[in-house]
Parts: C-alpha cells; structure tokens; sequence
C-alpha cells in the first residue's frame, strides 16, 4: 500500500470546500435527498447515491422526475473514467 501524506482538511475546506459556490452546490445535493427519504424512496444510511437525470451544472432540477436512486459505483464511475466520460 503506497504511503500518503498526511490529508490536511483544513486546507480543503479552506481552498475548495469552503467557497461558497460548493456550499451552495451541497445544499442543492442534500435537499435532494431530503426529498427522497421524505417519499420513503431512500433511508439515511443505506449506500444508495441520489442521482440527477439531468445534472445540476447542465440545467436540470431538485425535481422528484429528475432525481433517481443509484449504487455509489454507478454514480460515481464518470470519475473513473467509465461510460465514455474522460478522466
């Protein structure tokens, strides 16, 4: 296992995690799944990512139509390259 060094969050939240277009993006994501666990689609801690069918930087909304439940994997595989995406 390759050794890291050491995860400095501070200089995460500071740099990236802080700004407010990210507080206002993970606000947006949060009250997705708000939405969900109200209409008993997700429970808090059960793995399940809530996806948007039309992503928020590409136009689309907190709509209960837009929003789809899917595995971490499949949510989050774009970043691995995965579906024809670019890494």
């Amino acid at each position: 296992m390759p050794s890291n060094p050491k995860r400095d969050y501070a200089k995460e939240y500071r740099e990236y995690q802080g700004k407010p277009s990210q507080i206002k993006n993970r606000s947006t994501r949060n009250k997705a799944r708000r939405l969900l666990e109200k209409a008993g689609v997700v429970s808090k801690g059960d793995g399940k990512d809530v996806a948007h069918k039309v992503a928020l930087k590409k136009g689309g909304s907190n709509l209960r139509t837009n929003l789809t439940v899917q595995s971490p994997a499949k949510n989050r595989g774009w970043r691995k390259g995965k579906k024809g995406y670019a890494i």
